[in-house]
């Protein structure tokens, strides 16, 4: 299947997706005046989004990967930001449970997406050497 827009990357989507949750449970609460907490997740997270965009608008397989790596390193900020936000009583634990699985979900999206650019980088390039 062809992508042609960022749009229709399902990683796209789904970090989309986490980032309205997030929006939503920091501006609630004791989370939502704890400003240096709230903008650092908020940043990171939008972080992630941007970064797969930023790649994929490069259109070159070795950018797109470059920016997906920091996609996930940005997802995992994110999951280390939740553990502190549950940690002094921010969030729940259920809403931690749910948005950390999400966040892991993302990652081994994230991850597989990167193998699979890589391991298609490689065919091409055994190919080109082979012929």
């Amino acid at each position: 299947m062809l992508i042609r827009k960022f749009e229709e990357l399902p990683v796209w989507k789904l970090s989309l997706s986490i980032t309205k949750r997030i929006y939503y449970l920091t501006s609630l609460n004791k989370f939502s005046k704890d400003f240096g907490l709230r903008d650092q997740i908020r940043r990171a997270i939008v972080s992630v989004s941007s970064n797969i965009v930023e790649g994929f608008e490069k259109s070159n397989n070795n950018e797109f990967v470059r920016y997906l790596k920091i996609a996930k390193g940005s997802v995992g900020e994110v999951r280390n930001q939740l553990y502190v936000a549950l940690s002094i009583s921010y969030i729940s634990t259920q809403e931690f449970k749910e948005l950390n699985d999400e966040l892991e979900k993302l990652g081994h999206q994230l991850a597989g997406f990167i193998l699979y650019l890589t391991k298609k980088k490689l065919d091409k390039d055994f190919t080109k050497k082979n012929q």
